[in-house]
């Protein structure tokens, strides 16, 4: 069961914020096309989104490896096995919130290869349902771990 759990929830991620976000970002800017002249734009777009997504990766990678557990958690609800340790090396010495940190650059580069204003909207929305989800772990992790999170919080930013 736990192993399904954990495919559940990297299937998830990637549906949502590999395929679904960049899908609603490119819907509501009306289907542009997607292969234009090359301009410097779509270079810091692609650049954006091949670091975000290595960010990302990492970070599962890491939190999986290390953390024994899977990022998957929505709003105070376990989709999947959280981890059992405090992550505050690898990714998480950079910021507390790294993957969700490497998904926000990853789309805001979508939404600059798109370069169409409601694409920004979409990327705004998510953002702001991202930071309420942070908010809600936030709380979470202070119960976890108690005087441990709080000194990781003094000393490295949310994102």
């Amino acid at each position: 069961m736990k192993h399904f759990r954990d495919i559940l929830g990297y299937l998830l991620g990637l549906l949502l914020f590999v395929g679904l976000m960049p899908a609603l970002m490119w819907l509501a800017s009306g289907r542009p096309a997607f292969w234009v002249e090359v301009a410097a734009k779509d270079v810091v777009a692609w650049g954006m989104m091949l670091c975000g997504l290595l960010l990302s990766i990492w970070t599962i990678v890491y939190m999986k490896l290390r953390g024994k557990g899977n990022p998957m958690d929505a709003f105070g609800h376990e989709v999947a096995p959280r981890t059992q340790h405090l992550m505050t090396d690898g990714p998480y010495r950079l910021n507390r919130n790294p993957m969700l940190t490497g998904t926000l650059a990853y789309l805001a580069g979508f939404a600059i290869w798109l370069w169409h204003w409601p694409a920004v909207i979409v990327w705004v929305l998510f953002f702001t349902i991202m930071f309420i989800q942070v908010i809600s772990e936030e709380r979470r992790l202070h119960r976890d771990f108690g005087e441990e999170y709080k000194e990781y919080c003094r000393h490295t930013r949310r994102f």
